[in-house]
């Protein structure tokens, strides 16, 4: 997956701190259909995020529980009664297991998302600031990284950690450590190019002339200007993260039941139950994949939209005319870019 390269608005130095907040700034920016894509987004995604949260308490069951004081629960009942949502082949109750499998897909994504960005950052400094000899063998890496497919690099590190059959810990690791291993290209190519950009500017300069050390320079001055980009970049990637992970438990190579809730195992188990009618097993743990992807889908493409002021005054649905854009705005905030 490739990153455009947009220009970075400048925020009003003079405005509450709060405004200037990733989120916050581009709605306070947005008009019309981006607005209404990025609220929608934001929409879908806090509610997986509270779900992840509060998820013992939101859940009627343990993700594993398979009786309570009545005894043991049916397998394939229909939604209602006591599971409002039905129950599985294996009589895990289907609402319990949708909303912890929300947890594991936001643990998954912080596991794999944050060691990404801390080794792609890292390395796209390095890259770019210091040139030569690493920066040609680090960019063919990364060239190299692309040939492998997330998921495929996923099943060879479960195989590899657990054989294939992973506890909750177990599997975290292994879907996270692949998806970083596919994700760091993306961070490392971003930061670079800023970085390569960064490193002729006038404050650069002036640093390297007071004797400021490279490591100084990286991490004081480049590193706040060369990482605007990566709210845009987490949003795209915490969604991929989530299908890698679905994808792994669909195969056979994910989290054990009894281990914790993962969506993609439950769409594997319910592939026979289509044959026979059974529609709710499948169903809902498929809405949640799909719903969480496109929230997280949806607040990514508007902070691209937004940080573009070429693209900033889209028109509204209502069919009114373009919000006024300050030609002037935009002329300055591409030259800073």
């Amino acid at each position: 997956m490739s990153i455009p390269t947009v220009p970075v608005p400048m925020e009003n130095p003079r405005a509450p701190w709060y405004r200037r907040l990733p989120v916050v700034s581009h709605f306070n920016k947005s008009v019309g259909l981006q607005r209404g894509m990025l609220v929608a987004g934001l929409i879908l995604t806090g509610l997986f995020v509270l779900t992840a949260l509060f998820a013992p308490l939101l859940a009627p069951y343990g993700f594993s529980q398979l009786s309570d004081a009545d005894g043991n629960f049916p397998t394939q009942e229909a939604p209602g009664g006591k599971h409002l949502l039905g129950t599985t082949v294996g009589g895990y109750d289907v609402l319990s297991r949708v909303v912890w499998g929300a947890q594991t897909a936001i643990l998954v994504i912080v596991v794999a998302v944050a060691m990404s960005i801390v080794l792609g950052v890292a390395l796209g400094l390095a890259s770019g600031y210091l040139g030569g000899w690493l920066d040609r063998i680090l960019v063919v890496i990364a060239d190299a990284v692309y040939a492998f497919p997330s998921l495929l690099v996923a099943i060879v590190m479960a195989i590899v950690i657990s054989g294939g059959q992973s506890s909750l810990l177990g599997g975290i690791f292994a879907a996270g450590t692949a998806i970083t291993l596919v994700f760091i290209p993306q961070y490392f190519r971003v930061i670079r190019a800023e970085t390569v950009r960064l490193k002729a500017e006038p404050f650069v300069e002036s640093a390297k002339v007071v004797g400021a050390s490279n490591i100084r320079i990286m991490t004081r001055h480049i590193y706040r200007n060369a990482t605007r980009t990566l709210p845009l970049i987490f949003t795209l990637n915490a969604s991929e993260a989530i299908l890698t992970l679905a994808g792994l438990g669909f195969l056979g190579f994910g989290i054990e039941p009894s281990s914790a809730a993962e969506w993609g195992f439950d769409l594997n188990k319910a592939l026979a139950d289509t044959t026979s009618g059974i529609w709710w097993t499948g169903l809902f743990p498929g809405l949640a994949i799909v719903l969480t992807v496109v929230g997280l889908t949806l607040v990514g493409e508007s902070i691209n939209d937004l940080n573009d002021p070429r693209l900033r005054g889209r028109k509204s649905t209502g069919g009114g005319s373009p919000a006024p854009v300050d030609n002037a705005a935009i002329a300055t905030e591409v030259r800073a870019s």
